[in-house]
């Protein structure tokens, strides 16, 4: 009988684990560009843990193994900021990407601070982020030239509105 993936809230147990597989999972990002001192590469075990103990982090259980991560926060106007978005290359093409930014959009959602749009971002040459942001509803806002290798593209996704009651 085969396991199922459960997506729970990270912990500072989980930090390891989040910054090996994140290691991992940026590598051919960073092959891609031509660089290899990107921000998820170079972060340090230290400010993970800070970073797990101020804002939404979510990891992807397969039994004791985290195969799947993504982080965010709600910033002062109301924007679900989301980022760091990586699945294990082997549990890749089978949707937890797509259930991981679900999962983060509702835990901002119901963090206690109203949000009005999600907006994240991601390189020009990352199309399965380009075709995965599509496909989960966001729309590109914008695209922001970095240097000569690297233009992020950004993307927005608004809150749907509550239906109002009918009399």
């Amino acid at each position: 009988m085969g396991m199922s993936v459960i997506i729970s809230a990270g912990t500072a147990d989980d930090a390891e684990q989040i910054l090996k597989l994140q290691y991992l999972g940026y590598q051919p990002e960073a092959e891609l560009y031509g660089d290899w001192a990107i921000e998820p590469l170079t972060e340090t075990l230290e400010q993970l843990r800070a970073e797990l103990a101020e804002r939404h982090v979510l990891v992807a259980r397969l039994g004791d193994e985290v195969v799947g991560t993504v982080r965010g926060h709600v910033d002062a106007e109301g924007i679900g900021r989301i980022g760091r978005l990586v699945v294990h290359p082997r549990m890749q093409r089978h949707g937890l990407g797509g259930r991981l930014l679900a999962a983060l959009e509702r835990s901002l959602a119901e963090g206690g601070r109203p949000v009005t749009a999600y907006r994240l971002s991601t390189g020009h040459r990352s199309l399965g982020n380009l075709r995965l942001y599509a496909r989960q509803g966001y729309r590109q806002t914008g695209v922001e030239q970095v240097s000569s290798r690297l233009s992020l593209v950004h993307f927005e996704k608004p809150v749907a509105a509550p239906l109002a009651a009918t009399a």
